[in-house]
């Protein structure tokens, strides 16, 4: 296969990536690093790089809009960031020294969870019973701006999610998917943070998580700037596309439609992954 070519098939697989992210919230991780080890048989070292300087690169340009609505609660945001720094620098730490096939499985197992939490009803409503002093003590606690006007809500469990914040910086670190799933899950579920806030403030912490992981990657000699440079762009163009997408089409059917996608790819990984074919 020509570099050309190579390049070109690159290029539009991130544009499906970057498309399907936006489309499901998981973030283009999920498809590319499928599609470099599957399909190229690129090295899931290399293949987790790129995705993580992909990630970098999306969260940054999106974040900026869903800030200026004042929707993401920047506070909650960097809090948050503590715990999942640490965590990914010290998933990016056991990434480089565990068998690769043992990844694979990994990135399998967290891609079926990670489809299941795409299709769960969302927790939309906001709490108001206050409840949690460090909440109050951190100024956690705030609102956004809903179709009815100012939307009032208070954080819950705070040291709960902190420490699933933890792990959901591993599995990033790890496995280079940005681990929205977990995120969401940690401030939607376990704080009691609204669906549309814990979404936009994951989206937000997700590119300081990626950077902090990506150092080690780096270091390390595992991103490659010939992988990275179509991926990044062409992620780019895919979940600015997906975003405008989202605004018309049905969102439980594509939904549905990319659960099953995503699923499909995670067997795929683990097969391969317990056969020692990556």
């Amino acid at each position: 296969m020509s570099v050309l070519l190579f390049t070109s098939i690159l290029f539009m697989g991130a544009i499906a990536a970057g498309l399907v992210g936006a489309l499901t919230g998981l973030g283009g991780g999920v498809v590319l690093i499928p599609l470099l080890t599957l399909v190229f048989n690129v090295d899931i070292r290399y293949a987790i790089g790129c995705a993580l300087v992909s990630s970098i690169a999306t969260s940054s340009g999106s974040a900026v809009a869903y800030i200026k609505e004042g929707i993401t609660n920047i506070r909650i945001g960097m809090f948050l960031e503590i715990a999942t720094t640490t965590g990914a620098i010290i998933g990016a730490l056991i990434a480089v020294y565990m068998p690769t096939n043992i990844v694979a499985v990994i990135f399998g197992v967290v891609l079926l969870f990670s489809a299941l939490m795409a299709l769960r009803k969302k927790n939309e409503a906001a709490d108001t019973s206050e409840k949690s002093k460090l909440a109050r003590l951190l100024k956690l606690n705030g609102s956004y701006t809903g179709p009815a006007g100012p939307v009032d809500y208070k954080v819950h469990r705070v040291l709960g999610g902190y420490s699933l914040m933890t792990v959901a910086g591993v599995i990033s670190g790890l496995l280079g998917i940005g681990s929205g799933a977990l995120k969401v899950l940690a401030m939607d579920t376990v704080m009691r943070i609204p669906f549309k806030v814990s979404t936009t403030t994951s989206n937000f912490m997700i590119g300081v998580t990626a950077a902090a992981s990506a150092v080690v990657y780096l270091q390390r000699g595992y991103i490659d700037p010939d992988l990275a440079m179509p991926v990044v762009i062409g992620v780019l163009i895919g979940a600015f596309a997906g975003s405008k997408i989202l605004l018309k089409a049905d969102v439980k059917k594509l939904r549905l439609l990319f659960s099953v996608v995503i699923g499909f790819l995670a067997l795929e990984m683990i097969y391969n992954g317990l056969t020692g074919r990556l």
